[in-house]
C-alpha cells in the first residue's frame, strides 16, 4: 500500500504523476515509482526512499507520453527495495500495475503462474496481478483486469496500463479506496483526493468490486454503462487547503487550524435557544433515537481515544450504557448486538479497513450504524445508515490532530441531543451550547502559548520514556498525548489512568522519567493532585496541564501548562492541544519527519 495516482489525457503524464505523488507523501512510504506509455513503449522508473530520489533519477529524462501511473509504497510483502517498488510489470514488459492492499492467496497464485511459465522479479503480492492480467490480455484490457481480479482473494485498489492500449487506464477496487477524477479532455485515478485536487474538484468514489475504464473522453464500468456521471461529487476543497502555507509542517498547520475547524464542525448545528443540537445526517426519527438502549463505539488509534471520551459524554448526558471497542477486535470475536443498540463508527478517512469490516459485521448482526468521518463520499460515509461529517478540512499530517478534536465536538453534539431528549433541562443545554461556542476562542489562547511549550520541549528532547496520566475525561487525553509522542518523536510513551499508576508503572518512575499529568480543576482534581505527590516522592519530573488560576499546582509540578477554564465535558478539547504541540516540538528537535513518521500511514487500508 500506500499512494496511487494515474493520468490519461492531453498533457505529458510524468509531471502530473510526480505532482500527485508529492501530495500523497503524507501517507507515509518507503519507495516510489512511475510507469508511462511513451512512443508506444512502457517506460518504468522507480527508486527506494524519498520521492526526491525518483525526481533526481528523472531529471533530464524525456517522457512525452500522456498515459501513466505512479505509486508510493509502504512495504507489506517484501522489503523496501527497488525490485519490490511499484509499478510492477508482466513478463513481456507491456503491462504495468500499481496496487494498494494485500492479496491473501498470492502464494498459491504465484506457484500456479510460475508453473505456467511466468517469471517473477519481486517478492511482492502485487506482481501476481501483472501475470494474471497477462494471461487474459489478448483482448480487451478492461475484461482482462476483470478476469484477473476474479482469481484474487483479498483487498486491492489497482491501476493498470498497457503499451498496447495507449489511451486507456483501468482501475479496480475491493476494500482499498480509489477515486476517479473527472476533468475536461483528461481524467485521473488516485487513492486520495489531494493527489488530484489542483486539477479537478469532480470525483467518482469507486465501489467495492467495481472495474472502470478511464480514457481522455470519459469513464465506463465493466458492467457496460457508458458513463458514471450520476455519481460525480464535488470535493469542495480549495487547492490551498492541501498546502503547508507558512508552516514548516502540515501537522503544525493542522494544530493551529483547530479553532476554525471546530467552528465549521458546530456551525448551524447548535441551537442555543433550545439548548440542543441539530444533526440531520443521523437519519433517525425522534422515536428511533428514543428507542436506543445502548451505544457501541468502534474505532482505531486516535479514533478509539475519541470514542472513550464520547463514552463519558454520552453516559453523563444521555444516561445510556456505552461500550468502546477496537474495530480490529470487534469482528473477530462474537459481539453481542441486541435490539435497540446503536453502533457509531469513527474514522477520519472513512477508509480504515478494520473499521469498515467492523461496520459490516455490526450491520450483518442487525445493528443500525452511524459514521463519524471527515472525508465526504468515503466508504464508511456511504456504507453506514447515517452519520455526521466533521467538516475539519483535509488533514494531511499522519498524526491526527484537528480530526480528533472535531470528532469530540461531534460526539458532544450527539450526547447533547440525546440528553435533551431524555433528561437534560433546557437551562443545562443552553449552558453546554454556550461553552462549546466559546471553545474556539479558548483554543486560540492555548495556541498562543506555543513558544512556552516549545521551550519546554527542549528539556525533554533526549528522553527515552514518558508516562502520561489522567483521570475521568482526562484519561483518554493522556492516552492520546502519549500516542502523539510515540507516533512522531519515536519516544516510548504510555498513557494510564492516574490511579492505575500504583499498579505497576510507578516502578518505572525516577529522576529521569518525565510524567505528563492532565490535571484540570474538575471533579477528580484532588485525587490527581495526590497522584502527583506520589510521583514527586519518587523524584519523577512532573509536567502538569492545569486550569488557569490554579497557582497551587505550580508548587507541586516542575512545569505547568495552563488552559482556560471550561466545562468538564469540554476540557479534553483544550487539554489535548498542548500535548499535540509538545509532541510536535520534541519531534522537530529530534530531527524526525513529523508529517511522515516511519512505518505509519495516514489511511490504514489493510487489516
Amino acid at each position: 500500500m500506500c499512494g496511487i495516482v494515474g493520468y490519461v489525457g492531453a498533457q505529458p503524464a510524468m509531471p502530473l504523476l510526480l505532482s500527485g505523488l508529492h501530495r500523497l507523501e503524507y501517507r507515509g512510504y518507503d519507495s516510489a515509482g512511475i510507469a508511462v506509455v511513451s512512443d508506444g513503449a512502457l517506460e518504468v522508473y522507480k527508486e527506494v526512499g524519498n520521492l526526491s530520489r525518483l525526481q533526481e533519477m528523472l531529471a533530464g529524462v524525456d517522457l512525452p507520453g500522456r498515459l501513466g501511473i505512479g505509486h508510493t509504497r509502504w512495504a507489506t510483502h517484501g522489503e523496501p527495495t527497488t525490485h519490490n517498488a511499484h509499478p510492477h510489470t508482466d513478463c513481456s514488459g507491456t503491462i504495468a500495475v500499481v496496487h494498494n492492499g494485500i492479496i491473501e492467496n498470492c502464494e498459491q497464485l504465484r506457484r500456479e503462474l510460475i508453473a505456467r511459465g511466468h517469471r517473477f522479479r519481486s517478492d511482492t503480492d502485487t506482481e501476481v496481478f501483472c501475470h494474471l492480467i497477462e494471461e487474459y490480455a489478448d483482448g480487451d484490457l478492461l475484461e482482462a483486469v476483470g478476469a484477473a481480479i476474479s482469481k484474487v482473494i483479498g483487498a486491492y485498489g489497482i491501476c493498470v496500463i498497457s503499451s498496447r492500449h495507449p489511451g486507456l487506464l483501468v482501475a479496480a477496487r475491493n476494500g482499498s479506496p480509489l477515486i476517479v477524477g473527472v476533468g475536461d479532455g483528461e481524467n485521473f485515478v488516485a487513492s486520495d483526493v489531494p493527489a488530484i485536487a489542483p486539477y479537478t474538484q469532480r470525483v467518482i468514489y469507486m465501489e467495492d468490486g467495481e472495474v472502470i475504464a478511464v480514457t481522455p473522453e470519459g469513464v465506463r464500468s465493466i458492467a457496460g454503462k457508458d458513463a458514471l456521471s450520476a455519481r460525480v461529487h464535488s470535493v469542495g476543497w480549495e487547492p490551498g487547503e492541501i498546502e503547508k502555507g507558512d508552516f514548516p509542517h502540515f501537522m503544525l498547520k493542522e494544530i493551529h487550524e483547530q479553532p476554525e475547524a471546530i467552528e465549521r464542525t458546530v456551525s448551524g448545528r447548535l441551537i442555543e435557544s433550545e439548548g440542543d443540537s441539530h444533526l440531520g445526517g443521523l437519519n433517525m426519527t425522534p422515536n428511533e433515537l428514543l428507542g436506543v438502549t445502548r451505544i457501541v463505539i468502534i474505532g482505531c488509534g486516535t479514533s478509539w481515544h475519541a470514542g472513550l471520551i464520547g463514552e463519558y459524554m454520552l453516559e453523563e448526558n444521555a444516561c445510556l450504557p456505552v461500550e468502546v471497542e477496537y474495530a480490529s477486535e470487534f469482528r473477530y470475536r462474537n459481539p453481542v448486538i441486541q435490539r435497540g443498540d446503536l453502533v457509531i463508527a469513527i474514522s477520519q478517512s472513512g477508509e480504515t479497513a478494520d473499521t469498515i469490516a467492523a461496520v459490516r459485521e455490526a450491520q450483518r448482526r442487525g445493528a443500525r450504524v452511524l459514521g463519524i468521518v471527515n472525508v465526504v463520499g468515503s466508504t464508511i460515509a456511504r456504507l453506514t445508515d447515517g452519520g455526521v461529517y466533521l467538516r475539519s478540512g483535509p488533514e494531511i499530517g499522519v498524526a491526527s490532530t484537528k480530526a480528533f478534536t472535531g470528532t469530540l465536538a461531534v460526539l458532544f453534539m450527539i450526547a447533547l441531543h440525546l440528553g435533551r431528549q431524555r433528561h437534560t433541562s433546557n437551562a443545562v443545554g443552553r449552558t453546554l451550547v454556550r461553552a462549546m461556542q466559546a471553545l474556539p476562542s479558548q483554543m486560540r489562547q492555548v495556541l498562543a502559548r506555543e513558544e512556552e511549550i516549545a521551550e519546554l520541549a527542549t528539556r525533554f528532547v533526549d528522553g527515552r520514556n514518558a508516562l502520561y496520566l489522567g483521570r475521568g475525561y482526562s484519561f483518554p487525553v493522556a492516552l492520546e498525548g502519549a500516542l502523539k509522542l510515540k507516533e512522531i518523536s519515536y519516544i516510548h510513551a504510555e498513557g494510564y489512568p492516574a490511579a492505575e499508576m500504583k499498579h505497576g508503572p510507578i516502578a518505572l518512575i525516577d529522576k529521569n522519567m518525565p510524567v505528563v499529568v492532565v490535571a484540570p480543576q474538575d471533579s477528580v482534581y484532588d485525587k490527581v493532585v495526590s497522584n502527583i505527590e506520589e510521583i514527586r516522592t519518587r523524584r519523577g519530573q512532573v509536567i502538569a496541564v492545569a486550569t488557569e488560576g490554579d497557582t497551587a499546582i505550580a508548587s507541586k509540578a516542575d512545569h505547568v501548562i495552563y488552559i482556560p477554564q471550561t466545562l468538564e465535558i469540554l476540557t479534553p478539547l483544550l487539554a489535548v492541544v498542548p500535548l499535540q504541540l509538545l509532541a510536535y516540538h520534541i519531534a522537530v528537535l529530534r530531527g524526525c519527519p513529523v508529517d511522515q513518521p516511519k512505518n505509519l500511514a495516514k489511511s490504514v487500508t489493510v487489516e
